[in-house]
């Protein structure tokens, strides 16, 4: 046990990929740089530079601090947000597959086609992407025609949530299931609406953009004027201790930016490709359908 802890204690210490260094590598190079050649001049006595005042930055770094964690709050939250939407959709697609046993099997069969197709263009649309039509009908049995008509429309989750609850509805006029069983199953496609509408108000209210660009500037302007502060009092250890202050306030700001539109397909973002196969892949099995392959969150945060 001790020696697995340690090993996962340096493959986080050594890792890259999935980490924030990359973006923050350039700034952070050039930051140390500066204080490379600030705290050799000042090593050698080559140059004095005009001492600033360390109060002051003491002052800014935790006025910053606490800015910068407030930030990472309200970005983490909306990242959370997300995590329980999506995992609320994957609970509410699970409880929908059993309650639909109840109807006849072509009938539930198209529910569920449709339940598969809801999770895929809700995350394109969260995405802002078009989704290949021929593997999504592939995947969910959908034809072509049917496809074609969904992706004409404005909003594709809504209408397939419309289709749902129009199978639902025939499903009572027809007798196949009564007005209390409709009311079970119909709050399914209420819930997932909602999970629409939570997902749609994360991704069309990001942080204020003053706010965002107020923070960044400052961000910068922190660590580049660093090296002018400590340098006389560091030397060559200048670029050590500014480099790890940098590193620091530098990759709070990026991660901070990286989450907060948490539906993106970078490293920390939520691993929908993943979510949405593990949708297909329950949904489909019950059915006795062939499954598609799982995809593993390997960049991301575990599910």
């Amino acid at each position: 046990m001790i020696i697995q802890e340690q090993h996962n204690t340096l493959k986080t210490l050594l890792s890259w990929r999935g980490t924030i260094l990359p973006k923050v590598l350039p700034p952070l190079g050039v930051v140390m740089l500066i204080s490379a050649i600030v705290g050799g001049i000042e090593y050698i006595d080559l140059y004095r530079f005009p001492e600033l005042p360390l109060v002051g930055f003491t002052l800014i770094g935790v006025v910053l601090s606490i800015f910068l964690g407030f930030k990472n709050s309200a970005c983490y939250d909306r990242w959370w947000e997300a995590r329980r939407l999506w995992g609320s959709l994957i609970a509410t697609a699970r409880h929908f597959d059993r309650d639909c046993r109840i109807l006849p099997q072509g009938r539930r069969e198209r529910i569920i086609q449709h339940v598969i197709v809801f999770a895929n263009v809700l995350r394109d649309r969260l995405r802002h992407q078009t989704a290949n039509p021929d593997a999504l009908g592939q995947t969910s049995g959908m034809s072509a025609q049917a496809l074609a008509q969904l992706y004409q429309q404005n909003n594709a989750p809504q209408y397939t949530l419309s289709l749902m609850q129009w199978e639902l509805m025939q499903a009572l006029k027809e007798g196949e299931i009564s007005d209390i069983i409709y009311t079970q199953m119909n709050s399914y496609v209420t819930d997932l609406s909602l999970v629409q509408t939570g997902c749609d108000r994360i991704a069309t209210t990001p942080l204020p953009f003053a706010y965002s660009v107020l923070l960044n500037r400052t961000v910068y302007f922190f660590c580049f004027m660093l090296p002018f502060s400590l340098g006389s009092l560091l030397g060559l250890a200048t670029p050590l201790l500014v480099g790890i202050l940098a590193y620091t306030f530098l990759g709070l700001d990026a991660l901070s930016t990286e989450i907060e539109e948490p539906f993106g397909t970078q490293s920390n973002d939520l691993p929908l490709d993943a979510m949405v196969r593990t949708i297909e892949i329950e949904l489909l099995s019950t059915l006795g359908k062939p499954t598609p392959p799982p995809i593993l969150a390997q960049d991301h945060n575990l599910l």
